[in-house]
């Protein structure tokens, strides 16, 4: 391995909670051949006196320390990115993280209010106008301004990452996206003009509202590039069963970059060797590719 001051600079990997998988698959991404070699990598937090599988209050304050050491790296440019391993929510809140997830320490640690979660594996890219909220709140959170503020962030990071005009499709929030009224009226009063609005600025290729049952097969064979999705669970389940094993959770529109693994701590096999590291390796890989691009 070259020297450091060859490469391109230093990424930051936080191990997440020390008693989930997130020791074992960073350091088998870091063992395989697979990552990134311009870069060189750097582990944030600490596993001493850790147990796989048995999580406590200490091992989320660990995670919670290596957060805070990531963000503030970053800041100063001591890394080029930050790479999050998975935390335990719950714990996390107990030792003091006030935050729904990750994504949300980062905005308010880089005071960036202009976010969005966007995630990408295998042929499929979804970004979320809702996220971490219950079901049953999504649709008085949606609204035409947010529509297109993640629209316009998704495009964005499509420009940065292929060099194109990207193709956007808009999914519906109701069966057959609302079948013109039929099944509800957030795609006519809602989501088609935030579609509207986006296509009269030219950053992007926008088709929608589109049925959410065909959509993501339509991105998946190649039609468009990403799919704006309108909750959590619509953009993500689609994504899991297309390539569980490979996928990437973005935080958009950030100074820095930021990416993590698409799965969770895992606690119930953490130490058995069956954590698989292709999530992390994606993750790792793919803020290198954006640290290059940007610069």
């Amino acid at each position: 391995m070259a020297d450091i001051t060859e490469k391109l600079g230093v990424i930051g990997i936080t191990l997440g909670d020390a008693a989930g998988i997130g020791p074992e698959v960073i350091r088998a991404a870091l063992d395989s051949t697979r990552l990134d070699t311009d870069f060189a990598y750097r582990i944030l937090g600490s596993a001493d006196g850790v147990i796989p599988g048995k999580p406590t209050l200490e091992s989320a304050r660990n995670a919670l320390a290596a957060l805070e050491q990531s963000a503030r790296l970053a800041r100063s440019g001591e890394i080029a990115a930050v790479i999050t391993g998975p935390i335990h929510k719950a714990r996390m809140q107990a030792a003091g993280f006030s935050f729904p997830g990750q994504t949300e320490f980062f905005a308010a640690r880089w005071e960036t209010p202009n976010f969005a979660m966007l995630l990408t594996a295998g042929k499929l890219t979804v970004a979320l106008v809702t996220a971490h909220v219950p079901l049953k709140e999504v649709p008085g959170l949606l609204t035409g301004s947010e529509i297109v503020r993640i629209g316009r962030l998704t495009a964005d990071f499509l420009r940065l990452r292929y060099a194109k005009t990207p193709r956007i499709a808009v999914a519906g929030l109701n069966p057959h996206a609302g079948e013109e009224g039929l099944l509800g009226a957030e795609e006519l009063q809602i989501i088609a003009p935030a579609i509207t609005q986006l296509a009269a600025e030219a950053a992007a290729t926008w088709t929608g509202p589109l049925p959410p049952d065909t959509v993501f097969h339509r991105a998946a064979t190649g039609e468009f590039d990403a799919v704006l999705c309108m909750y959590h669970d619509q953009g993500l389940i689609p994504l899991k069963l297309h390539a569980f094993d490979h996928g990437v959770n973005v935080t958009l529109g950030l100074p820095h970059i930021r990416t993590s693994p698409d799965h969770g701590t895992a606690f119930d096999i953490a130490g058995t060797g069956r954590a698989r590291p292709g999530s992390m390796i994606a993750a790792i890989n793919l803020a290198a590719e954006l640290v290059k691009k940007r610069r």
